[in-house]
């Protein structure tokens, strides 16, 4: 008798609990509006004003390009860390090490010497078949492993587009660092391989450095379209191996450019890295060498179109990486 006389108190004190409670929600809604958190004063506003609230904050880049130029020197500091963050990891834990700079080239020299040179018999012009190959697995390693890297550049680094605000293009841009650094210790096997088949170098040594900005060029337009679709459209990390495999076959990387048709050879330099590969071979072949100058021009102008075209549609992206990724 006595608890049950005890759970009726209970549930009557709970029943006006919150009819007190109910009365002041009430009484606190007929107040005025807030002033520093706080409301004053009485009227018939509402109680909550999401305005005052809640305060969204957009933080986006300049429209103008000089302003965005400006803004990547302002950047460089973390340009530079996070180049050498993935070079760092690039060969973490590995046991050659750096060693794979020079293994990796020379085995791919060594293959393409075999079926191209030995078993298919191509011509190799007025090189040794293996400098001919070695002059352009160079830049064509630079150019894959440069693409490669940067087409998952920005999903592997999700949470620093998705939390912090800085110029996105540096991401997939330290790809191509890293790979100069490969490319940069890979020229002393091409150094070593013109020693040892008496290659006589010349002035047009000198090409090679404009030549390198030009694949520097090619391989980040090509990484900035497919980094882009690549946020949204995650195909791309399998469309990509494929290509780099494709290119191989397609590139003049195992024979020599001459053995293609003239009538085709045009038409065949619209692969901007044709351009590259004949430039290479031609700066390290002695005496005068031909060179086919169109074709050159053609991949040059295509490499332009391609790394400004890469750009534009990188900064038109950008703003929706945060939400997408």
């Amino acid at each position: 008798m006595r608890a049950w006389m005890a759970g009726t108190v209970i549930q009557r004190i709970y029943k006006i609990a919150i009819m007190l409670s109910g009365a002041l929600f009430r009484s606190h809604a007929a107040m005025g509006p807030a002033v520093g958190g706080f409301r004053r004063g009485f009227g018939n506003q509402s109680t909550l004003n999401p305005e005052r609230l809640m305060t969204e904050t957009i933080i986006e880049r300049n429209r103008s390009s000089f302003d965005f130029w400006d803004e990547l020197w302002r950047f460089r500091e973390l340009f530079l860390f996070l180049a050498w963050r993935d070079l760092l990891v690039r060969y973490k834990q590995t046991t050659l090490g750096l060693a794979w700079c020079l293994i990796t080239p020379l085995l791919s020299m060594v293959i393409l010497t075999v079926v191209f040179g030995r078993l298919a018999g191509l011509p190799a012009g007025d090189l040794p078949y293996p400098v001919l190959v070695f002059a352009a697995v160079l830049p064509w390693q630079f150019f894959s492993t440069t693409l490669t890297s940067s087409s998952n550049s920005l999903i592997s680094n999700r949470a620093m587009v998705s939390k912090i605000y800085f110029p996105r293009i540096i991401i997939p841009s330290t790809s191509m660092v890293v790979s100069l650094v490969d490319f940069t210790v890979s020229l002393g096997i091409l150094a070593g391989l013109m020693a040892w088949f008496d290659v006589q170098p010349s002035w047009r040594l000198l090409v090679l450095i404009p030549l390198i900005g030009l694949t520097a060029l090619t391989s980040l337009g090509a990484g900035y379209w497919i980094s882009a679709l690549n946020v949204k459209y995650r195909d791309f990390r399998h469309i990509v191996p494929f290509i780099v495999q494709f290119g191989l076959y397609i590139s003049p990387v195992g024979f020599s450019s001459s053995v293609v048709p003239e009538k085709w050879r045009l038409l065949y330099s619209i692969n901007p890295m044709v351009g590259v590969i004949d430039g290479f071979r031609w700066a390290i072949t002695p005496g005068g060498a031909e060179f086919y100058w169109p074709g050159f021009v053609c991949s040059v102008v295509l490499a332009i179109l391609l790394f400004w075209g890469g750009v534009s549609f990188f900064l038109k992206s950008e703003s929706k990486f945060a939400d997408v990724i």
